[in-house]
């Protein structure tokens, strides 16, 4: 698990601007250990990997980098202390920004964003620090059973703690970079109501950018799509290549569950003899079950489907989380379902295991 917030594909996904003077920037930092001549470089992030923009070398024990920035921007400062490399992300804008790189921390600050982004990077680090501590206890090899369950218990708590935590900076800085930051890469963490309260407090010169209108979109889906809504059709792929609508199946009479899933899901497969069992109470009762898998690889789809005996039909566009279906319908994480009465409502969502079948003995009830 990846908990650092400010790492490099976090701080791609950023993307978006915010007006600064026009003074320009100066740059100055300082590495432990470093010794006279030791490079340090300016980067960027280029589809997840850093790409250098400028290098520079440490005179007098510090480095330097000036220019000007027209609006801030997310950027990298990487150094190497006693031959590993350290890394620190900050926001590039005008002004004066003071970088220091060190074995126990990272830091940026001296303008506006940049200080609010260090309170919030030491906030977070905190709480990873203590999730790094709870997993340490657990590669105790000496640990008793009752021990480790501890042990991994503390490790949810702190792991629920930190999610909690990068939620409450998000909604306090979600007003300014750093906050509309967070929230496009934590939206999927949210509940819809979550994220619709947020893109109301979007500044407007954010609006525009692409993740925040892809954010837009799911919301204005899942609304379409809450319980009490009429079905939305889709048409996908059934495994013999056939094409095959949602209407085809839902209000003409059944309940209809969707069942969101993939075969390198282990949820989804742990979750799948509930499903099996629902399924085989209920297929003989105007009940129907439509998979609709989130695969990527039609041989994994097909494998899964073979291995788990799955007898209800299934479909796809092997387009990942990209499925048109799941973008439709909002779904953030699987395994996923939507329940469809007979006249085709939606009157389910996300239930499984026993919530799933005690509202199947309701709706199904002779």
């Amino acid at each position: 698990m990846k908990y650092s917030i400010f790492s490099a594909v976090a701080c791609m996904l950023v993307g978006c601007m915010a007006c600064t003077g026009n003074a320009g920037y100066k740059i100055t930092g300082t590495v432990e250990n470093a010794q006279e001549g030791d490079t340090v470089v300016l980067q960027e992030a280029v589809n997840g990997d850093l790409s250098p923009l400028e290098t520079t070398v440490i005179r007098n024990g510090y480095f330097t980098f000036e220019g000007k920035q027209d609006s801030a921007i997310c950027r990298y400062i990487t150094g190497k202390i006693d031959g590993r490399e350290y890394m620190v992300d900050f926001f590039l804008e005008n002004g004066n920004i003071t970088v220091s790189l060190t074995k126990e921390a990272v830091s940026a600050t001296g303008t506006y964003i940049n200080d609010i982004h260090q309170k919030v990077r030491e906030v977070v680090d905190k709480a990873v620090a203590e999730i790094d501590e709870a997993y340490a206890f657990l590669r105790d090899t000496t640990l008793t059973d009752e021990q480790r369950k501890e042990g991994e218990q503390q490790v949810r708590l702190k792991e629920a703690a930190y999610y909690q935590i990068v939620k409450d900076c998000m909604k306090q800085q979600i007003t300014n970079l750093v906050g509309v930051s967070l929230f496009k890469q934590m939206y999927r963490e949210n509940t819809l109501e979550e994220n619709d309260s947020l893109l109301q407090l979007v500044p407007a010169m954010y609006q525009g950018d692409q993740t925040i209108i892809k954010i837009k979109d799911r919301v204005e889906n899942g609304k379409n799509t809450m319980v009490g809504k009429k079905f939305t059709d889709f048409e996908l792929q059934t495994l013999s290549g056939e094409t095959k609508k949602l209407s085809d199946f839902a209000g003409k009479g059944k309940v209809v569950l969707l069942d969101f899933w993939a075969s390198w899901c282990g949820p989804c497969l742990k979750e799948m003899p509930n499903l099996v069992a629902a399924y085989d109470k209920y297929k003989n009762k105007d009940f129907e079950v439509i998979g609709i898998s989130l695969d990527e690889d039609e041989e994994d789809w097909r494998g899964a489907v073979e291995h788990l005996k799955i007898s209800w039909p299934q479909l796809s566009d092997l387009k990942g989380w990209k499925c048109k279906a799941a973008k439709l319908y909002a779904i953030q994480s699987i395994p996923y379902t939507v329940l469809i009465d007979g006249e085709g409502t939606i009157i389910g969502r996300e239930l499984r295991g026993e919530e799933l079948q005690k509202k199947l003995e309701e709706v199904l009830k002779d």
